[in-house]
């Protein structure tokens, strides 16, 4: 049976537009070949002559023929991305976190994806197990880069185990295939203590610092514990001195990298140096912040971005008047604003919000670490922090004129929460306006101020 996709929607201005396509119509194939999924779809419309074969909604078929720049969008979605079905995980990883969420949540969230293409679209970490020969062959004559590995060890039969799943071994060699046709990767390793730590730690960092410059970063990630880990393989949290040890075989093979590549390549995520007590590391060690999604170097960023937007500030005349003059106008001379975030980062963005107020008299922030409750203490980061818990530690403070929380703790694109609670819910339960704060320094410093700084 032939693959047909719905066009969900047309860009304005496109060529798609501008061809007289529209929402409903179906894409039969392009240049004669059957289109399988997006990777395919991508791959014949970057060309500078094209013919799409389109069945409009009564059935008839129209054959067009385009020129166009290469690389020009032709302003054509789909109503799924992919083109295809989601690949679901066939393995059953001993530190998975979807295996430890609480019963009673929205059904995507129980969805595990190991779908190679969903690394390419989304930066989604896939372990290779889910892919075939013909998908491997079909990255390498595509081209498409980077890929995102979940590796954890490089010991085939500690990865069976870990994954547990017999062929975990074996689709290691799928790397060596990517390395041998040049395909960039990031590699990701979930550290679970007396398991792929130690001996182990150092053999893995040994064996992937052969692939550079290809493998072009690698983070080393605790792993998440939850309270909901009744039934699963027994795992146990790492202690200061365990984040010390870790570290320091991170920065041994930084320096081993370094002298022979020019790059550090493996990254400790920042909740490492939290745990050990140790400073962050300095910007130059993140080569470029290749792993941010990962937790590598997401503190880091954000003290720098907001220290230098706060130096322009400082030195702007005009725009402190401004500020000034906002607070007297709009506030009453007085402005404070909540912010809620993680334990993890809890720490650091008191430093800064004591900073700004050194600088700005009049404005009073306010931050408080929110415990997670929902899923157990263990869970430090802000991302995994549920309405009910922010809820249920502010209502009752003083929050002053808004609450600011990072983006992260939304659904992409969406304002709602883990547990399904909305931004109004809360902004309702609270009664003070909720304020989004994108992830970056100055978006943080106009969260403080309340208003936007000018470009």
């Amino acid at each position: 049976m032939s693959r047909q996709h719905v066009i969900y929607n047309i860009l304005p201005d496109s060529i798609a537009e501008e061809m007289g396509l529209e929402p409903g119509d179906t894409l039969v194939s392009i240049n004669g070949k059957e289109i399988e999924d997006v990777f395919d779809y991508h791959f014949f419309v970057n060309d500078i002559y094209i013919e799409l074969l389109i069945r409009k909604a009564d059935g008839e078929e129209w054959k067009l023929e385009i020129e166009k720049e290469y690389d020009e969008d032709l302003g054509i979605e789909f109503e799924n991305g992919l083109m295809d079905e989601y690949k679901s995980c066939t393995n059953k990883c001993m530190f998975c976190f979807i295996d430890q969420m609480p019963p009673g949540m929205r059904e995507t969230l129980y969805f595990k994806d190991d779908d190679s293409r969903l690394s390419f679209l989304q930066g989604n970490y896939v372990t290779l197990t889910n892919m075939k020969d013909k998908d491997l062959e079909r990255i390498i004559q595509y081209k498409l880069a980077p890929i995102n590995i979940s590796v954890h060890t490089t010991n085939p039969k500690l990865r069976c185990k870990m994954l547990h799943n017999r062929f975990a071994g074996e689709a290691l060699k799928k790397i060596d295939r990517l390395y041998e046709a040049g395909i960039q990767m990031n590699g990701q390793i979930v550290l679970c203590k007396g398991e792929n730590d130690k001996e182990e730690l150092e053999r893995t960092l040994r064996d992937l610092s052969k692939y550079l410059p290809y493998m072009e970063s690698l983070s080393v990630v605790p792993v998440g514990l939850t309270k909901y880990r009744e039934g699963l393989y027994p795992l146990e949290p790492f202690t200061k001195e365990d984040a010390i040890e870790v570290i320091a075989t991170v920065e041994k093979w930084q320096k081993i990298c370094m002298k022979e590549h020019d790059m550090h390549f493996v990254q400790a995520s920042d909740e490492w140096y939290l745990l050990a007590g140790l400073p962050l590391p300095e910007e130059e060690r993140y080569d470029g912040y290749l792993q941010l999604e990962n937790g590598v170097g997401m503190l880091r960023l954000l003290i720098n971005e907001f220290e230098d937007a706060l130096n322009e500030y400082r030195n702007d005349a005009k725009a402190k008047t401004e500020a000034m003059e906002y607070l007297e106008d709009e506030c009453g001379g007085v402005h404070k604003v909540t912010i809620a975030t993680g334990k993890l980062a809890g720490p650091f963005i008191k430093e800064l919000a004591e900073k700004f107020m050194k600088e700005f008299k009049g404005y009073e922030v306010e931050v408080v670490e929110i415990r997670n409750e929902f899923f157990g203490e263990r869970i430090t980061v802000s991302g995994l922090i549920t309405a009910q818990d922010m809820v249920a530690q502010l209502k009752g403070r003083n929050l002053g004129n808004a609450v600011a929380i990072p983006c992260n703790m939304l659904r992409m694109g969406e304002n709602v929460f883990l547990d399904d609670q909305t931004a109004e819910d809360v902004e309702n339960a609270l009664q003070v306006p909720l304020l989004i704060v994108k992830s970056s320094g100055q978006a943080l410093l106009e969260a403080m101020l309340g208003c936007e700084l000018e470009e």
